[in-house]
């Protein structure tokens, strides 16, 4: 069940206008796995849990099924998609590929400052990891490869690798509760290592394995459950 919030989004709160922020809290209850797989919301719902008017909702409901992160049930219901190990694989296939890509390049562009934050965010993580924190967790393992995907410097790919961490992200939350976040397999420091040594084409493989190792390990739990 969804949470209420305790107030709504105003004009004033930041430079966003609120159907924006709307967007970005609905997307990051996506990305972060609040809303689980299959599971049905109303429009309704949403409107009363993020304390705003349904023009809003609706408008980002609109973004959201768009970029596949919803799907629409009828009757004013959307859920978020199930993913099928054929969908799986196929995500699998193009993560591998657009990210190996996003590293080479955030590698060929990096600076000590973007190093240094990617340091501290892998150290959040391991932190996460330590404590077993859930959200913690799947937060500074998407904002690491956010940063990378920045310091990249490549929109076109980094807007498709966005819109597969909103395809996969649910069920990644579904993998942590399977298996407890010590189990959760990640080649960040083999990254930051081959940053390091300005080894372009490390960073990128470390980065296909970083992919390979944690989605197949999602395909296997997703496996069990059919």
């Amino acid at each position: 069940m969804i949470k209420k919030a305790a107030s709504g989004p105003t004009p004033s709160e930041g430079k966003q206008p609120v159907h924006e922020q709307v967007y970005q809290m609905l997307r990051a209850r996506i990305l972060f796995g609040e809303l689980a797989p299959g599971q049905a919301v109303t429009i309704q719902g949403l409107t009363d849990s993020l304390g705003v008017g349904m023009t809003p909702v609706r408008e980002a409901i609109r973004r959201l099924m768009s970029e596949g992160a919803l799907s629409f049930q009828g009757n004013r219901r959307v859920s978020v998609p199930v993913l099928t190990q054929n969908d799986l694989q196929q995500v699998i296939f193009v993560r591998k590929s657009i990210e190996a890509e996003l590293a080479r390049r955030a590698a060929e562009r990096m600076t000590p400052e973007a190093v240094t934050r990617l340091v501290e965010l892998d150290s959040a993580l391991d932190q996460a990891i330590e404590s077993g924190d859930v959200g913690g967790y799947l937060r500074s393992n998407y904002d690491f490869h956010a940063l990378l995907y920045q310091v990249a410097d490549a929109p076109i790919l980094s807007e498709m690798a966005e819109r597969l961490w909103l395809r996969f992200g649910p069920s990644l939350r579904v993998v942590c509760g399977r298996f407890g976040t010590q189990n959760l397999p990640d080649r960040h420091k083999e990254m930051l290592d081959a940053l390091r040594a300005g080894d372009v084409d490390g960073v990128a493989l470390a980065m296909e394995q970083d992919v390979e190792q944690g989605m197949e390990q999602m395909a296997g739990v997703l496996a069990e459950n059919v």
